[in-house]
């Protein structure tokens, strides 16, 4: 009996610590979404102030709680990460925000697919005119490159599935 409530302590604490990893890898995808949708909106007050949002959450990510092959893939993105995020938060300049955006959006989905923590499905979309993708939450495309001009331009070309999906 023992050793079963033991092992049920155990396994309850396993699937906390999952639920909280999935919700600390959400929370970089709701930051980057919410950056990329002021970017489509060409919002360029918003997008600095999204984007200091994610530079916050990488900066505090709890890099410790993930599995070790998980630790090495956030370490190897996160300074690139953390480079365009700060660029894009320290300027008003939209075209130098989307530039920046690109390379973030490159190596976000190097992360996001490498840990495969999501609780949702991500679409990597992209678009032939810049040749650069970008993460989106939804298969519609909302261009964050070219925003108004060409709102529609792109295509979905890989999906990152859901945790345990």
């Amino acid at each position: 009996m023992k050793a079963l409530f033991l092992s049920l302590i155990f396994a309850f604490s396993v699937a906390t610590a999952g639920a909280q990893q999935i919700n600390n890898v959400d929370k970089l995808a709701s930051h980057y979404i919410s950056l990329k949708e002021a970017l489509v909106n060409g919002n360029a007050e918003l997008a600095k102030s999204k984007s200091a949002q994610l530079l916050n959450s990488l900066t505090a990510f709890p890099v410790k709680t993930l599995q070790p092959a998980q630790q090495k893939t956030f370490n190897a993105y996160a300074i690139k990460l953390k480079f365009d995020s700060r660029h894009i938060s320290e300027t008003t300049v939209i075209d130098h925000q989307r530039e920046h955006f690109e390379s973030l959006s490159k190596n976000m989905y190097s992360l996001l697919s490498g840990l495969n923590l999501n609780s949702a499905p991500l679409y990597q979309q992209y678009c032939p005119m810049k040749k650069a993708s970008w993460l989106s939450e939804s298969t519609d495309i909302r261009n964050p490159y070219y925003g108004e001009d060409m709102m529609e331009c792109g295509k979905v070309t890989a999906t990152i599935k859901a945790a345990g999906k």
